[in-house]
């Protein structure tokens, strides 16, 4: 068994349980998608235009889960695509659908901060809400780039910063700001006993330029003015978020 750090282990355990709640039914209807969507209120990427052409293209999802992300980008023409994920619930779960759809995903079990891969071998990594912030972002994001080709693409999903500042440790989002951004990075959730990675755009930024990656995208999801509460993720209600970004995409460039 690999010998992960204890927020990985404590993030492990979160999803276990979570995919059992889940169940492969919910699952199953995600994989069913006929559009790719991100985040809590499903913004169609035909509207945000985060992703660059996948057809032919090589791609792995870093934290896949159930890996229905990675099974749009399949539908969508990528040639290869392969999801990683450190809980095996999980994976099991990618599994059987993919061997109910013939989609012909590659599942490995792995911390996306330490992939048993070589390097330069994507031409895509996506993550949306897997090591995007559930990650040490100092690891994750070196990792991400080194199995990178050059000229390929990092583009991921998290919570945006607006939305972790105005996040109490548990319950609702709130209008005020509930701690400081200075210093701002681990999160240990006390209603969920999750642990997430949260730095602010600034030392988000330096840390892709370290990591090789130039930055082409930032974008802002805010809730579509139709938008409804999510059934399970209420923690951020659509009013607020109709306001305020509550998420963000960050597409950057190896090379």
């Amino acid at each position: 068994m690999p010998d992960h750090p204890d927020y990985v282990l404590s993030n492990q355990a979160h999803w276990t349980q979570a995919n059992a709640q889940y169940t492969d039914a919910g699952a199953r209807a995600s994989w069913a998608s006929e559009i790719v969507t991100w985040g809590t209120f499903k913004a169609p990427e035909e509207r945000v235009h985060a992703l660059p052409d996948v057809t032919g293209k090589d791609v792995i999802e870093l934290g896949c889960g159930t890996a229905y992300f990675a099974a749009w980008l399949k539908r969508r023409g990528a040639r290869r695509v392969l999801g990683v994920d450190v809980t095996p619930a999980q994976l099991a779960t990618a599994a059987r659908l993919n061997e109910e759809t013939g989609l012909g995903l590659e599942l490995v079990e792995a911390n996306a901060e330490h992939v048993p891969l070589p390097d330069a071998t994507f031409d895509l990594a996506v993550s949306e809400y897997g090591a995007s912030i559930w990650c040490d972002p100092k690891l994750w994001i070196p990792e991400a780039a080194r199995l990178l080709r050059e000229g390929g693409e990092l583009v991921f999903l998290r919570n945006s910063t607006l939305s972790i500042l105005c996040m109490p440790n548990e319950g609702q989002i709130q209008r005020e700001l509930q701690r400081p951004q200075r210093g701002l990075n681990k999160l240990e959730w006390l209603d969920s006993a999750e642990v997430e990675f949260h730095p602010g755009h600034g030392d988000m930024f330096r840390l892709l330029t370290q990591s090789g990656l130039h930055l082409i995208d930032l974008i802002e999801l805010y809730a579509a003015e139709d938008a409804t509460d999510h059934e399970y993720y209420s923690y951020v209600p659509a009013e607020w978020a109709r306001q305020w970004p509550a998420e963000e995409i960050w597409r950057a460039r190896k090379g």
